[in-house]
């Protein structure tokens, strides 16, 4: 979840620390602060976006070498200047900046109120930057060997940066569950979430592992350690291939909007030198490296959350379909907690956009002791789930900071697209008549997604209609199905109307009550697969007055009597559909939200990249 950004070098820390807060904003603007550090600290904070915080200081002297920022997502404690941080301990000595979430904070805050500790908001990171000070104070250590002591005694996700007013030349940084990685400048570092706040400083970076911890000194470098052991620990270094263009808006309103456009390229990229089509040929390391355990495999478990749940029950069908391979998609957030049935003969696709999602990597983890074969599909190198696999295929859609996920749906889509033709093919379940067509269709779709792209009028004219309304029901049947639950999570997460996504034939089993003039109907209805189905099911809707907004081919003459809006798309087979289809949905949902004015990039109560359970 929260943004974290550090600086300690010979450049003014503070427009470092800020520009760094802003790129990160994305992961939690609830509140932001930062400390500086010129010999001794000054904290500054305050509730609402970096914008207000940068208000808050407005010409107060900011002059220091050495600083740290941190924007929230509220986990304990409502947001409030209070509770933002960094947070200090009671004498001021240390200051911490804290992702994650404590689970034993209560009883620590019970300690440390019976050894005289007082607290001024509600947070689980101010018991731990409290509980640093007193093993530092009655043990007489080290910044370094507090932090290390004080952590084996913690239960919980953090990433976590703390400095000391006694020690002002090194911050000391510590990772278990959520996301750190150091920046390697000339004679400078940085710190942060993600490597988007120094990408125009340095290419170099040491991602952390989990139980691993780092001393960042002025004059003396890094050196990496674990939370077990004071003994330095070889750390890989890292050369980034992000440029500094992928993460600005580049005359986009939104980054919603800009990602939504970037989908044809993050599609070609995805499969560019994998999918070979005129040869006929798909080519993935990944997939070679676990070829035997997949052929082999009694059933593949797809599992993530969000958006990505939605990609992976869309890869249920395609290797179902395709590969004839039994899939079930299970939400990550229960797989972990409902003692499932797991086999060394079960292969399991992780599925994340960040890599990093707390729920997702704890079910990679369970699954792994288990004995299974973990493949992971992420979109950031050098993420926690993609060093945690046997395999996997990196999606290359480029950075998304919308926090409404687009361009990496449809990446996911091709990774499991790719996957699927690989495994029929391989097992002999395509023939390789309709292989290599469906290889070449494939090739096609970037293509008539920018096509796609070019009458984005028919979605900000139907936005105007609906946007008003308080509700809206999304159907769909086969392929077309994970898309109608995904184009419903767009609506509500960004719009904040409320929406749901059904098969369609399920509407007969309750939610047909709902309908009347004032619901808006979204129809996924492409003319391939069920669709004579799916017109009766049309049909229903229109005869109890239902608003219906369809999205057919160009040819579709059927649905296009009864509906009051069409959306036109382009024709593919059944299985490339949910590529087409998703786009008009995307751009629907955002032009609602922007006509409601909502923040597109960063709606209320979500963050990007959900680091804690």
């Amino acid at each position: 979840m929260c943004g974290i950004v550090g600086y300690i070098g010979d450049q003014q820390a503070y427009p470092i620390v800020i520009s760094g807060l802003k790129r990160l904003e994305y992961r939690g603007y609830d509140s932001a602060g930062l400390c500086l550090n010129n010999g001794h600290l000054r904290v500054f904070k305050s509730m609402g976006k970096v914008s207000d915080l940068e208000n808050f200081i407005g010409d107060q002297d900011v002059q220091a070498t050495a600083g740290m920022g941190h924007t929230r997502w509220a986990t304990h404690g409502e947001p409030s200047d209070r509770n933002a941080h960094p947070h200090a301990s009671a004498d001021g000595d240390l200051v911490l900046i804290h992702n994650g979430i404590i689970e034993n904070y209560a009883a620590l805050k019970e300690l440390l109120i019976g050894k005289g500790y007082t607290f001024i908001g509600e947070t689980d990171t101010e018991v731990l930057v409290n509980f640093i000070h007193y093993v530092k104070e009655i043990n007489q250590y080290k910044l370094e060997e507090a932090i290390r002591t004080a952590l084996r005694e913690v239960v919980g996700a953090f990433a976590i940066v703390v400095m000391s007013r006694t020690e002002s030349n090194k911050m000391v940084v510590a990772k278990m569950g959520s996301p750190l990685v150091i920046g390697l400048g000339s004679d400078e570092y940085f710190i942060a979430s993600d490597a988007t706040p120094f990408l125009n400083y340095t290419k170099k970076a040491i991602y952390l592992e989990d139980g691993e911890m780092a001393v960042v000194h002025r004059r003396k470098g890094v050196r990496v350690s674990t939370i077990a052991s004071s003994k330095t620990v070889e750390a890989p270094i890292h050369q980034l291939k992000m440029d500094l263009e992928s993460i600005e808006r580049g005359g986009y309103a939104h980054f919603m909007l800009k990602e939504i456009y970037e989908q044809p390229k993050a599609i070609q990229d995805t499969f560019r030198g994998r999918l070979l089509p005129d040869e006929g040929v798909i080519r993935m390391e990944g997939l070679d490296q676990i070829k035997d355990q997949l052929l082999k495999a009694d059933r593949i478990l797809i599992i993530a959350c969000g958006t990505s749940w939605h990609s992976g029950l869309v890869g249920e069908y395609l290797l179902e379909d395709l590969a004839r391979i039994p899939v079930e998609v299970e939400y990550a957030s229960e797989f972990r907690y409902r003692n499932p049935i797991i086999r060394a003969t079960d292969v399991v696709i992780a599925v994340s956009q960040s890599g990093e999602t707390a729920d997702t990597l704890a079910a990679v983890k369970l699954a792994k002791a288990a004995g299974a074969t973990i493949f992971g599909i992420c979109n950031v190198v050098g993420s926690s789930i993609a060093r945690e696999t046997h395999a996997g295929a990196y999606t290359h859609a480029g950075p998304e900071i919308g926090v409404a996920s687009t361009k990496a749906f449809t990446a996911q889509v091709t990774v499991l697209t790719l996957m699927a033709l690989y495994l029929g093919r391989a097992n002999g379940n395509l023939s390789e008549e309709r292989y290599r067509a469906l290889c070449l269709e494939l090739a096609e779709i970037p293509g008539k997604i920018a096509t796609m792209l070019e009458t984005d009028g028919q979605t900000i004219a139907i936005a105007k209609k609906i946007k008003e309304y308080s509700n809206a029901l999304y159907l769909g049947r086969g392929y077309s199905f994970p898309v109608a639950l995904e184009g419903a999570l767009k609506l509500k997460e960004i719009s904040y109307i409320h929406a749901e996504g059904y098969p369609a034939a399920e509407m007969k089993h309750g939610p047909i009550a709902l309908i009347d003039d004032n619901m808006p109907v979204i129809v996924i209805a492409p003319k391939n697969g069920h669709y004579d189905k799916i017109v009766s099911n049309v049909q229903e809707v229109h005869a109890r007055k239902g608003y219906i907004i369809a999205i057919i081919n160009t040819d579709d003459t059927e649905i296009r009597k009864v509906a009051k809006h069409v959306i036109d798309i382009l024709p593919s087979s059944e299985c490339f559909s949910p590529l087409l289809t998703t786009i008009p949905l995307q751009l629907l949902s955002y032009h609602v939200a922007v006509l409601r004015g909502c923040n597109v990039d960063q709606p209320r109560n979500l963050a990007k990249s959900v680091t804690v359970e």
